[in-house]
């Protein structure tokens, strides 16, 4: 019968203060990725009295130069049908929304383009504004 103790202990990692520090890593990226705003072109939007909420399916901003960005690409009027139901096709979403985002000085006739693009395509428009 051996009754002696073992001299030498098996060394042990202890992870649990790692689980600890995980989730809270998790958590920290989950509230910082709902924080980010997906409009990367900066405009000025005009200001209006109501605040409509929708998915953004499409975001089409439109500068004060008057030049048109599906997304973060810029695009000529002629291929922006094209762009907007690339993407939509890309989604998948029930029922899509072109969100238009133009800036303060943005003429009218540009938005009209968009709103008529989103048009022949059957799709549902919404233009970004600012609350007064």
């Amino acid at each position: 019968m051996n009754l002696r103790k073992h001299l030498r202990e098996k060394p042990e990692t202890h992870s649990s203060a790692l689980n600890d520090i995980l989730f809270i890593l998790l958590l920290f990226f989950l509230i910082i990725s709902t924080l980010a705003n997906p409009n990367v072109i900066k405009v000025m939007t005009p200001k209006g009295q109501s605040d409509t909420k929708a998915k953004q399916t499409v975001v089409v901003s439109i500068d004060s130069t008057q030049r048109i960005f599906v997304g973060t690409q810029q695009t000529e009027v002629d291929s922006l049908q094209s762009a907007i139901k690339m993407i939509v096709a890309k989604s998948e979403d029930a029922e899509p929304t072109v969100v238009i985002n133009p800036d303060r000085k943005a003429n009218a006739e540009s938005i009209y383009k968009v709103m008529y693009a989103a048009k022949r395509l059957n799709l549902r428009t919404v233009m970004a504004v600012d609350k007064e």
